[in-house]
């Protein structure tokens, strides 16, 4: 593969210390139904300006590496700064503009409680695309859930193989995959049963990988934390959710890989960096790749709700604020600083 150290430097740039990727990738359903919250109508301008003024942010490229974008954003254009497209304008601050590709989880034909990911067909075509649009990595995202006799071994494998010839796909197009098999926190399942599917989970993920030649040092790995589901009685403190999800990428993830950007996956935006803040803080020596975050809802909850469809000041100072905890969670000194600007 003669691209093979074009995509480990845009690892290394995505993963670097002290920085994290912004999820921005929400589908339009989604985006209206977060727009709906806070009494604003979701429009093709509107869903624009709110993108932008998240990524005019004065001092985003402190904190954040990458943004994953939705299609239609990676098409529009800044609406100040004389309408620069969006991905020239990330790459003007040295942020990497990133693409979701996968078209959603449905449900697995034979398994009606579990889902698979689609949008393999036609993928190639659309990433030389997405490539031609300054969009330099990617992001598939696979859905587990645990529940009474699930996830099933059908539905590990084909979001693994999934996953796995997705990433194949974008590496060919010089593009790195984020990598985001995801094992939902939905449920009343412990955090002990979380640790297994995870593992389960990843190994198989792994051996995908491996067997459709992905280059591990040329992908971006996006796992979900080990914690107690959302309706699990017994809530597993910090410290316990850092323990158990390094243990279980240290005995899972191949040290080759590029690096670590966890999902939020619903946890709290406090938490979630709390819980980064945690691992970077107790493992930070004992860890082959860097852990940082690659949030959504996590760095955009306050921000969305600060600008309420025009206060664009309220909102940069609330993603900031979030920006920078992720930042300093990222070293394991989240609590050494006593107030964020």
């Amino acid at each position: 593969m003669n691209n093979s150290q074009d995509l480990i430097n845009i690892v290394k740039q995505m993963v670097q210390k002290g920085k994290g990727i912004l999820a921005a990738d929400e589908s339009t359903p989604t985006c209206t139904k977060r727009f709906q919250s806070i009494g604003v109508e979701s429009t093709f301008h509107s869903r624009n300006s709110y993108r932008d003024m998240l990524f005019s942010s004065k001092g985003i490229e402190e904190c954040i590496s990458g943004v994953i974008l939705f299609d239609e954003t990676l098409r529009q254009s800044t609406i100040s700064d004389n309408k620069i497209l969006i991905p020239k304008y990330l790459k003007s601050l040295g942020i990497v503009p990133g693409i979701k590709v996968d078209k959603g989880a449905k449900i697995l034909s034979g398994f009606e409680n579990e889902k698979i990911t689609e949008g393999l067909d036609g993928l190639r075509d659309r990433l030389i695309e997405y490539y031609n649009l300054g969009a330099r990595f990617a992001k598939w995202r696979a859905v587990i859930t645990i529940g009474n006799s699930i996830p099933s071994d059908a539905c590990i494998y084909s979001n693994a193989h999934s996953l796995a010839r997705y990433a194949s796909l974008c590496q060919e197009s010089g593009l790195v995959p984020i990598v985001e098999p995801e094992v939902l926190m939905n449920g009343n399942h412990t955090i002990e049963i979380c640790y297994e599917i995870s593992k389960r989970t990843l190994n198989i993920v792994f051996e995908q990988l491996m067997m459709h030649k992905v280059l591990l040092e040329g992908i971006v790995l996006k796992p979900n934390m080990i914690i107690s589901a959302l309706d699990c009685p017994e809530q597993a403190d910090v410290e316990k959710v850092a323990d158990m999800t390094f243990k279980c990428l240290k005995d899972c993830v191949p040290a080759e890989v590029g690096g670590i950007a966890f999902l939020s996956g619903g946890q709290s935006s406090d938490l979630a960096t709390e819980h980064l803040n945690c691992m970077n803080n107790k493992y930070s020596n004992d860890m082959p790749w860097n852990l940082t975050f690659s949030y959504g809802r996590a760095l955009q909850h306050d921000a969305l709700n600060a600008w309420r469809g025009d206060k664009w000041d309220e909102g940069q100072q609330a993603f900031l604020s979030r920006a920078k905890s992720n930042s300093l969670a990222t070293y394991g000194k989240l609590n050494e600083t006593v107030e964020l600007e």
